[in-house]
Parts: structure tokens; C-alpha cells; sequence
């Protein structure tokens, strides 16, 4: 089993498609000539790289990158270059991976500390006097 360090170590080159076409945005003619945009695609239900376990998380954990037949896409127009957009879709897919298998630190439940009470007390405190120095005097 792939733990989330080990992501990054892990070649899923075999398993990745990728599909290219013209990018929108800035860029004049170029963009109208050039196909610069790189969509990076794996059929994660299907992988021979991932185990049960790690395709139930991607599933759970990813459904807004995943179409209704299964697969995951991730996508990059940023850069001019194809090459480039190819790398930062790869960059994607292995940072979407991580962020799938890193599991939530349990947290602590802790009291508040004295500092914090002490804190408190002298901000009541001086709320108190004043709202009393406001408050009109009844004089003699």
C-alpha cells in the first residue's frame, strides 16, 4: 500500500493519458494556432498501481475531479508551452493523490490555560469601569 510520502516515488506513467487542445485566455494568434492545453487523465477504477483501499479514497476524496465514467482530470492552460502545461498537470495529479491518502490528524481537545483566563478577567475588568464611567453621576 502506498502511503502519501511515497506518492511521488510512484511512476503512474503507463496509466495517464493525455489529451491536447487549444488553450482560451491572452496569447493573440498563437493561441487560435497552438494546442497548449493539456488534459491529464487516469481511470483510477481500473489501476493496477492502487489498491481497493486507495481507490475507495480517491473516489471518496476527489469526486469533483472525477466524471461520471470514472475517471480523474486534471487540467493546465497556465504556461505557452505544452511541455510545460504538461508538467504542472502531472504536478496536480500527484499533489490531488497526496492530499487523497493523507490522513486528518485526530485533534486534542485541550483546556484553556491560566494566561488565557487571567487575560479575560482584566479585559472584563476594565469593560466594567468603563461602562461605570459613563454612567451618570448622582452627585450630593
Amino acid at each position: 500500500m502506498l502511503s502519501a510520502g511515497d506518492i511521488r516515488n510512484t511512476d503512474f506513467s503507463s496509466e495517464l493519458k493525455f489529451t491536447t487542445s487549444r488553450s482560451g485566455g491572452k496569447g493573440g494568434q498563437h493561441v487560435n494556432k497552438v494546442s497548449t492545453k493539456v488534459e491529464l487523465h487516469f481511470d483510477y477504477l481500473h489501476s493496477n498501481i492502487l489498491d481497493e483501499e486507495q481507490k475507495y479514497l480517491v473516489g471518496l476524496k476527489l469526486q469533483s475531479f472525477i466524471n461520471k465514467d470514472g475517471i480523474l482530470s486534471v487540467m493546465a492552460q497556465e504556461d505557452r508551452s505544452q511541455l510545460m502545461n504538461k508538467r504542472k498537470a502531472i504536478d496536480k495529479f500527484y499533489t490531488l493523490l497526496q492530499r487523497a491518502f493523507t490522513k486528518k490528524k485526530k485533534r486534542i481537545a485541550t483546556k484553556p490555560g491560566k494566561a488565557y483566563h487571567k487575560k479575560r478577567l482584566t479585559s472584563k475588568r476594565l469593560h466594567s469601569e468603563k461602562k461605570k464611567m459613563r454612567s451618570k453621576w448622582s452627585g450630593e
